[in-house]
């Protein structure tokens, strides 16, 4: 890693190349460039979840820090390429005015003719899709399930404002979850009666999981309440008998189906990396997601007795 400091874009730009000279590889074979807007404290974690998210689709990623916004506009970077890995990296410090204006400093180090995905690893804009750099991203990730404080309301907040290319990685979490229901779904077609979710208290994945099940089956779903890890369950009532996916130990379910045994299903919490290296295979808009927040939104809106009630009890659970 090569350190610059009070530095400007062509420079660190120029630092690429050379560093790629350097390692005997200068032709770039990158398809994607990859922004991450993120606190001092958490940037080395969110450069290694970048890096191995992006090894199966080679990125040029840039760490962009977002300092003390007072004084003269000042731009540090530390710049590089990973051994074994044919990415570039580059954190970039920005202090002063600069910080007002990160889009003048990163749209010179973007890869010509190939897509732009920002993701912010905590906090977030309230408009991800009028944020001076999401505007330049075809895909947007948030992780409202990382904000410190108050995460519901930043679910609420990123459905509200949702934009095409904008996804949640609290709505990448439950993927596995929504195959396994789908498929169980696809052997038991018959009618679904009632539906609940069981989760922790405060998990926009548990929310975002109620809103796709309250979108697909036309029914209430009741959310209740445990104390995780994330999901615990989801028991769907059907007319030819109930359909349950338990897991309590956030690595393992027990999966059970009409007419057949109960069946132990690999069902992990899956790390950042993997999460975000998910949403990178998929660069076009999510509709599936799209009409989970619409549902978030109503049933905020709306409100629902069996939602609001299970929210209020843990004795639910």
């Amino acid at each position: 890693m090569i350190e610059l400091t009070d530095t400007t874009s062509s420079a660190i730009a120029a630092e690429f190349l050379r560093a790629r000279r350097r390692a005997g590889s200068p032709a770039m074979g990158m398809v994607m460039t990859l922004v991450f807007v993120v606190d001092d404290e958490d940037a080395e974690d969110a450069m290694q979840a970048a890096r191995n998210a992006s090894r199966e689709h080679p990125a040029r990623v840039l760490g962009v820090i977002l300092g003390d916004g007072r004084g003269s506009p000042r731009v540090d970077a530390r710049v590089g390429i990973g051994s074994g890995w044919t990415g570039e990296t580059a954190m970039i410090h920005l202090k002063g005015e600069a910080t007002k204006h990160p889009e003048s400093v990163v749209v010179p180090l973007l890869l010509p003719d190939s897509p732009v995905v920002v993701w912010w690893p905590t906090r977030a804009p309230d408009d991800p899709a009028e944020d001076p750099l999401g505007r330049l991203a075809r895909r947007r990730i948030t992780d409202t399930a990382a904000v410190p404080r108050n995460r519901a309301k930043a679910m609420l907040t990123q459905c509200r404002a949702y934009a095409p290319g904008n996804t949640d990685l609290a709505w990448t979490r439950i993927t596995s979850w929504r195959a396994l229901l789908a498929a169980a779904l696809d052997q038991q077609p018959g009618k679904v009666l009632s539906a609940s979710v069981t989760g922790q208290r405060v998990s926009p994945s548990v929310d975002l999981l109620v809103a796709w099940l309250t979108a697909r089956l036309k029914i209430d779903v009741t959310r209740k309440v445990s104390d995780g890890p994330g999901i615990t369950a989801v028991h769907l009532e059907t007319r030819n008998g109930p359909i349950s996916v338990v897991r309590d130990d956030g690595k393992v379910a027990t999966f059970t189906v009409p007419g057949q045994p109960d069946r132990p299903v690999a069902l992990k919490r899956r790390e950042l990396d993997e999460l975000l290296a998910e949403e990178l295979r998929h660069l076009d808009p999510d509709e599936v997601y799209a009409e989970a927040v619409k549902t978030v939104c109503r049933l905020e809106d709306g409100g629902s007795s069996t939602r609001a009630g299970s929210r209020r009890s843990k004795g639910a659970s």
